[in-house]
């Protein structure tokens, strides 16, 4: 959403109107922005502001109130313009570095994750697990359990690991089996599961072509593709800490609404997929976030796992009236944390 920008007066109006919404949740009246926030203006030169500024759609009366509270337009122009985000303190992120880590399983990182965002925002959290199409993997290997069966071992450099059981016709002796491992791990090592399947089918139709064919090669790209997982778009997603909307709402029906769209996975990988191609921390507000219907909902979104491959996406969903100034940093240094985490050996 574009916003032209306002004069300096109607700035400081904007700025004031939006920062005792978001503290009070009431509508906002000119008699408290003229003395409360010292503008050195009178009360009737602050209600000319804010009729101008709902003439361009940034500030909106309430049919129960002289008050206005702001509109989405109006809180994406705060959000981008007005809002001074504060760097978390010395020791909020010790407390938060504390709590991600040390850990070695990507499962219990993201758990933590959500614990951590869930008790410092005191709102909805939603968690993306490393995604295989973007999770690079580290390490193939089988290991022969019986004459007819190996268990197919794949690493990934975030530390997951999935294992799947892989029948075979004839049984590999441990050299041939050395040779296998070796092969696939120059082969795929370094390429996520998606390009890793493409690889296979490429050398697979190599093999076919060639006039001497190498039955252990065959065998090893027969297994590897036997064992590649199949990619589930948007991996595993985390909820937490939907009882804090519940108990933040002045209006359960809607908050209902939001719970019952959280539970729909595929809206949530959406926005997802939108914060993974952005840049930096994503704000969506409102009808941005594209959640069904719902509207005075704002999610804050970050990716984690480097700019270059990131592997998933951390957020806070609450309501629109949320704190952005402390909800910003919490959201952007938690993703930074994960990435430092998971890149540990």
């Amino acid at each position: 959403m574009i916003v032209s920008d306002i004069g300096a007066r109607a700035k400081k109006v904007m700025h004031a109107v939006v920062s005792e919404y978001l503290a009070t949740g009431e509508a906002v009246g000119s008699e408290t922005v003229a003395h409360r926030y010292r503008l050195a203006v009178s009360p009737a030169t602050v209600r000319s502001v804010m009729g101008e500024l709902e003439d361009q759609g940034m500030l909106r009366h309430l049919h129960t109130s002289a008050g206005r509270i702001p509109t989405d337009r109006g809180l994406r122009y705060y959000v981008d313009t007005l809002l001074r985000v504060r760097s978390l303190s010395v020791p909020e992120q010790e407390e938060i570095r504390e709590r991600l880590g040390p850990a070695s399983d990507p499962q219990e990182i993201m758990q933590r994750v959500s614990r951590v965002l869930r008790d410092l925002s005191h709102l909805a959290v939603v968690v993306q697990a490393p995604r295989p199409d973007s999770d690079a993997v580290s390490h193939l290997e089988f290991v022969r359990l019986r004459d007819d069966q190996l268990l197919a071992v794949i690493a990934s450099h975030s530390g997951q690991i999935q294992n799947k059981l892989i029948p075979v016709d004839a049984a590999l002796s441990p050299s041939d089996l050395d040779r296998v491992n070796n092969y696939l791990n120059g082969l795929v090592s370094g390429l996520t599961l998606d390009q890793m399947r493409s690889r296979l089918v490429r050398e697979i139709e190599k093999e076919r072509e060639r006039s001497a064919r190498d039955p252990v090669l065959a065998q090893a790209l027969k297994l590897a593709m036997a064992a590649t997982p199949a990619s589930e778009p948007g991996g595993d997603i985390l909820l937490d800490g939907q009882s804090n909307l519940l108990a933040a709402a002045a209006d359960l029906d809607r908050a209902r609404r939001v719970l019952r769209t959280l539970e729909e996975k595929d809206q949530i990988v959406k926005l997802l997929e939108r914060t993974l191609s952005a840049q930096g921390i994503c704000v969506f507000i409102g009808a941005e976030a594209n959640l069904a219907d719902l509207t005075e909902v704002s999610v804050v979104a970050a990716s984690y796992g480097g700019e270059d491959r990131p592997l998933g996406t951390i957020g806070v969903i609450g309501p629109s009236r949320m704190s952005y100034c402390k909800v910003i940093p919490l959201v952007d240094f938690t993703a930074d944390v994960i990435t430092e985490v998971l890149a540990r050996p």
